[in-house]
């Protein structure tokens, strides 16, 4: 596995005590948006379809620290938009870490080499490269030439100059495995430090509305790429044993969209980091005021389809707190790749999708129109 063992420990010690305190419901890893902005248009991506005016925004360096402070998970994983972007970054991942926090910064590598001078190596900071397969799917998958072999350059000059480099790989409908497992025997001669990988989530929003994998092809594609690596055992996965075990349809897992609080420029963002349907002005509004069933698979249409680490990770890593010996077997043994799949959710009286993404939208631009006048 990818994950350091001191990561393993404090996050499983993490959790022990909240199951020992009886919290239900707690945060496992922080999503910080300070930007929808990126230097990239990729079909799939339901992150930049904003007008300028809200890609224009910024969340400050103080929001981002108090939204850290406030959520209290012991991961910070930073995204967008293109992280790099913002002026701040290096002071927002310093105060991350001045606060215990194991952070990953996500980013398509464009700017990687430019930006490297504002952090410092640390066994608790993951710099995550977007790649999305060899140089044919990835270049494809973000609709431009050459992105590839830039971000394959910036992951040298990073590991050259001893940070620690994960890949993270989303893969959509007519992936081919052998080519994804070829993709990640690279990646791992490349001595990179962890593999990401997870379905596409259909966002609405998203340019390529044909591409997006149901969870049936996503079963059967992850088996067949885990089956070339010894059940993922031959990659560094940066992830739950668990979690790849329910990307391969072997485990019935509903989401915890709590355990993936998302901080936006809108506000903590309602149910989570796919999906924008409503804002809350504080943590605390967000985990007392949320109607937490009303998402997921089985409660939502729009939830139907989605297997995303973001949603189903946490999910996995309290399963792995509960039933160590299960997540030991699969870690040891491989994700079983043959046989029948465990039992899928029923979406039979599931709510229908309800679209409110303009609503948000006109809001916001609203809100800086006061500011600015």
């Amino acid at each position: 596995m990818g994950i350091p063992i001191l990561q393993m420990a404090k996050i499983g010690a993490y959790v022990v005590a909240q199951t020992i305190k009886g919290v239900m419901r707690y945060p496992l890893v922080l999503m910080l948006e300070p930007l929808f902005r990126c230097n990239l248009a990729c079909a799939g991506c339901g992150k930049i379809d904003y007008p300028d005016e809200i890609l224009n925004q910024r969340l400050p360096l103080a929001d981002c620290l108090g939204a850290i402070d406030e959520c209290g998970a012991p991961v910070v994983v930073i995204a967008g938009g293109e992280p790099l972007l913002h002026k701040e970054i290096g002071e927002i991942v310093e105060g991350a870490l001045a606060r215990g926090k194991f952070v990953t910064l996500c980013t398509n590598a464009l700017l990687l080499e430019k930006k490297l001078s504002l952090f410092r190596p640390s066994p608790a900071f993951n710099l995550s490269v977007h790649l999305d397969g060899d140089a044919q799917m990835h270049d494809k998958s973000v609709c431009q030439k050459g992105v590839y072999d830039r971000a394959l350059r910036a992951i040298k000059v990073a590991r050259d100059r001893g940070f620690r480099v994960n890949i993270n790989c989303t893969l959509f409908n007519g992936a081919d495995a052998e080519k994804v497992a070829r993709f990640f025997d690279a990646m791992k001669d490349l001595s990179i430090d962890g593999i990401t990988v997870s379905p596409g989530y259909a966002y609405e929003r998203a340019p390529d509305q044909q591409h997006f994998l149901n969870r049936q092809r996503t079963k059967t594609l992850f088996r067949d790429i885990l089956r070339r690596g010894q059940g993922g055992r031959a990659w560094p996965f940066f992830q739950s044993t668990l979690f790849l075990d329910f990307l391969a349809g072997n485990q019935t897992y509903a989401c915890t969209p709590w355990g993936n609080p998302t901080r936006t420029i809108f506000g903590w963002q309602r149910p989570c980091y796919l999906l924008g349907e409503g804002y809350a002005k504080t943590y605390h509004e967000l985990m007392e005021t949320t109607n937490w069933d009303a998402y997921g698979v089985g409660n939502y249409e729009k939830c139907a389809d989605c297997m995303v680490h973001s949603g189903f990770e946490a999910t996995a890593v309290q399963d792995a707190v509960r039933h160590p010996l299960k997540a030991l077997k699969v870690a040891l043994m491989g994700v079983k790749t043959e046989g029948p799949m465990a039992p899928e959710i029923s979406n039979a009286h599931q709510r229908p999708a309800q679209y409110v993404f303009e609503d948000h939208v006109d809001t916001k631009l609203r809100e800086i129109e006061r500011a600015r006048t």
